[in-house]
């Protein structure tokens, strides 16, 4: 090892670029999050430990050390809990990466992997309805060419179920408007998906390619959405741009947009809606690109009038329409055996 070179410094390079890059082949996405994960590590580190970047040491670590950490995430850093535990999951690899590098420590590194994740409260899940969608959508102004590209980003937004950061990889061969037109995404775990689109969406693409020059072939590299220096846009970019249409129409119509909403949401009410149009669960699973068909699942969970409309037509017609109405509260017997039960 080179003098001046920690022995942290050069297992964590190993773990971007043999292990994470070469040996895992996971995504710049996942590799941008863990990178974070550890800038704040080692900013911890400095600002609380007291222990610099230069003289950080794999002996600087244990489950202790990591426990406070993650509360410091919390605690000091405004994460939520899926953050924090998005984050112990990305020191959880480096450390599986560490029992092999170096297990003599094996001890010490399985009792940092052994760290529970913390339990969150069920959130319900923020969408909006059909008219919530529309009244946002016709905020967005037509006569100008900033407007129209972000009638387009919405509405690709929702008409596919993107993700956000899906959206901003998209280039011009991502898509393809020839009949079956389609919408190649690229997400989560370096997973691609095709996804239909629909006449009304297709027309709003020709029109946004056209007048942004990008339905040449040596254009299909470029970002489909990009800035006024012709880089792809960011998250907080699109976030900002919903925002701005969002605070409108709820001036419109306070009744249909929520107080908090953001690009996610968009996902989530076009998974609803299909769902209450009757589209099967696996086809939503494959719209949004899950993994496993439970968590796809939460949508039907979360509707509880497409529930009670599953139960009624369960059991429509199951009982008999003659059974005489009589009044529990005059019958003394059943009364007195229901109180009996208590």
């Amino acid at each position: 090892m080179k003098t001046g070179i920690t022995d942290f410094a050069v297992y964590l390079e190993a773990f971007f670029t043999e292990y994470l890059g070469a040996e895992m082949n996971v995504s710049r996405h996942t590799i941008r999050s863990y990178r974070d994960t550890f800038v704040h590590l080692i900013d911890y580190m400095d600002e609380i430990q007291k222990i610099p970047v230069g003289k950080l040491l794999m002996k600087s670590f244990n489950r202790d050390i990591i426990l406070k950490f993650l509360d410091w995430l919390e605690e000091n850093r405004n994460n939520s809990i899926a953050t924090r535990n998005q984050r112990y999951t990305a020191i959880c690899s480096f450390f599986q990466f560490m029992e092999r590098k170096d297990p003599t420590k094996m001890a010490t590194w399985q009792s940092i992997r052994s760290i529970r994740l913390k339990k969150k409260k069920t959130a319900s899940i923020n969408y909006l309805t059909t008219d919530g969608i529309k009244c946002i959508l016709d905020q967005v102004p037509l006569n100008s060419r900033h407007g129209r590209r972000n009638l387009t980003i919405l509405s690709l937004l929702y008409e596919t179920g993107a993700r956000v950061q899906e959206l901003i990889d998209l280039t011009c061969a991502s898509i393809r408007l020839e009949k079956p037109a389609i919408v190649r995404l690229h997400g989560k775990g370096n997973k691609s998906r095709v996804v239909p689109l629909r006449d009304q969406m297709v027309d709003i693409l020709e029109t946004y390619l056209e007048e942004n020059h990008l339905s040449f072939p040596y254009e299909n590299t470029q970002p489909l959405f990009f800035n006024n220096a012709r880089n792809k846009l960011t998250g907080s970019g699109i976030t900002h741009i919903l925002k701005s249409y969002t605070i409108m129409a709820r001036a419109v119509n306070p009744e249909l947009i929520p107080d908090k909403i953001s690009p996610h949401c968009f996902r989530h009410s076009r998974a609803m809606h299909l769902l209450q149009a009757g589209v099967n669960l696996v086809y939503i699973r494959d719209l949004l690109g899950h993994v496993s068909i439970q968590t796809t699942e939460i949508y039907a969970k979360a509707d509880s009038k497409f529930k009670r409309e599953a139960i009624e037509r369960a059991s429509e017609n199951l009982f008999s329409t003659e059974i005489k109405q009589t009044s529990w509260e005059k019958d003394k017997e059943l009364k007195s055996f229901l109180k009996g039960l208590a």
